[in-house]
């Protein structure tokens, strides 16, 4: 059943892309991420072009992250005071990634970044992850007290503090406005929410209550993702409206698949299954960087 991507300019299995979707739902239901930083590696593996599977995962990410933003608000696990400072660092960190993806797109360099920043953020985080996810077990095992995950630091001596409330803290907005900045730049570059790296800043270097970060982390990400949406549509037409229907059919009903089943789960080993996902999927593009493409030469339309 193939279907024709008018962006991507390729022809590609409608149920290969639903497939794809309803395993990337399902991985975000199970470890309660947001599935971008897997979903656009995926994408690249099937032939989709890089500055496309950008583009569109972003389009992708502000359905899943408003449906669960509503769902945190419910709870009262939003912290909107929060949010608003860190969409304005990322609302300028997205515009200056756009016009970042669009300076390298012109040099003929994107797809070389693309995929060197998710080989690099991708093999950190899933390191992290693994063994922040054994030390967690071990600690269960012998039944040690769990560290402290928020210390004080020169962080909490710079200027302009302002409190929150709702998450009972005291700190200098210039954290919250720099975080915003730096996830704005890699969720226009890498087409992710950037929720992977915006958690643990907002649990380890703001010191946010766990409870508060993933409402108020979704509620950034939604504005985020549809400023980096336009801009991209608007700057480089990169976005295919296609590709990111299908994904979004088959993420909607894997979700609630994995939602269900990640109840069940220790906390513990979803962190380290997620460690080892995400350094496998690290792995195979690595090894695509060095393998020479089976088509040396190809024709392409001038930019």
């Amino acid at each position: 059943m193939q279907v024709y991507l008018p962006i991507a300019e390729l022809s590609v299995d409608a149920l290969l892309l639903l497939g794809l979707g309803g395993i990337i739902g399902f991985l975000s239901g199970l470890f309660g991420v947001g599935g971008g930083f897997l979903m656009t590696p995926m994408l690249i593996f099937i032939g989709v072009p890089p500055v496309v599977a950008v583009a569109t995962q972003a389009n992708n990410i502000i359905a899943s992250s408003v449906s669960g933003v509503f769902a945190h608000w419910r709870r009262g696990n939003v912290d909107f005071k929060m949010g608003w400072v860190l969409l304005g660092g990322g609302f300028a960190g997205s515009t200056v990634g756009v016009g970042l993806f669009s300076l390298l797109r012109s040099l003929g360099q994107i797809d070389l970044v693309i995929n060197l920043c998710y080989v690099i953020f991708l093999g950190t985080i899933g390191a992290l992850m693994m063994i922040e996810g054994t030390r967690a077990m071990m600690r269960r095992r012998r039944k040690a007290a769990p560290r402290k995950l928020h210390q004080h630091s020169w962080i909490h001596g710079l200027p302009l503090k302002t409190r929150f409330r709702k998450s009972r803290l005291y700190i200098s907005a210039l954290v919250p406005l720099g975080i915003g900045f730096g996830v704005g730049v890699l969720s226009a570059i890498m087409g992710v929410g950037g929720g992977f790296i915006l958690v643990p800043a907002m649990i380890y270097l703001l010191g946010m209550p766990t409870a508060m970060v993933i409402g108020t982390s979704l509620f950034q990400i939604i504005f985020v993702a549809a400023n980096v949406t336009f801009l991209q549509a608007a700057q480089n037409q990169t976005v295919d409206v296609v590709l990111a229907m299908l994904l979004l059919v088959g993420s909607v009903v894997g979700a609630q698949i994995g939602t269900r089943i990640g109840s069940r789960l220790q906390g513990d080993w979803l962190r380290l299954l997620l460690g080892i996902l995400v350094v496998a999927v690290c792995s195979k593009l690595f090894v695509d960087l060095f393998t020479p493409p089976i088509d040396i030469y190809s024709v392409g339309v001038p930019l």
